[in-house]
């Protein structure tokens, strides 16, 4: 080996502490704000009753998916961080709002289009992508949660869960 490469080789040590220090620094500077954000939203709604509104509004569509029309929270919770949908949906769990089963099915959110709005921001506007295609960049995850939570739906109601 030459001297150059010597010299700029790190240790297995260094190597894990300059990642760990980098997921750290995406854990609060990216994570941990859009967790908060995702909580105060829901704790607005909450607070003021509108979740009980959205969930009169709600109602008949989330219930195609066997939830009730207030765990539509959910959803927009996770549209901040996936974390927070999954938050929200464990406390609608914890209160008793929803079932073990529904609680599944809002996992889907979470997962398939959670942190839309940081990622859309950050990968799409950011990279520029051409104007057509940002709409449907933007639709495919709420697609997938739609159709994942349908599945899911069918999976639990074939088990007998639902």
């Amino acid at each position: 080996m030459s001297e150059k490469t010597q010299e700029t080789k790190k240790t297995m040590i260094e190597v894990f502490m300059g990642g760990a220090k980098k997921g750290f620094y995406i854990g609060v500077e990216q994570i941990l704000p859009a967790m908060v954000l995702g909580y105060v939203i829901v704790q607005f709604l909450q607070l003021t009753g509108l979740v009980d509104v959205l969930g009169k509004i709600f109602g008949p569509v989330m219930g195609i998916f066997g939830l009730p029309g207030e765990t539509i929270i959910v959803l927009i919770s996770a549209f901040f961080a996936k974390a927070a949908g999954a938050a929200t949906a464990a406390n609608l769990y914890t209160q008793g709002l929803i079932t073990a089963a529904q609680a599944t099915i809002l996992i889907m959110p979470s997962m398939l289009m959670g942190t839309l709005v940081g990622h859309y921001a950050r990968i799409v506007l950011v990279a520029d992508v051409n104007k057509k295609y940002r709409g449907l960049l933007l639709a495919v995850p709420i697609f997938d949660t739609i159709v994942g939570m349908l599945l899911m739906r069918i999976i639990l109601t074939f088990m007998g869960l639902m």
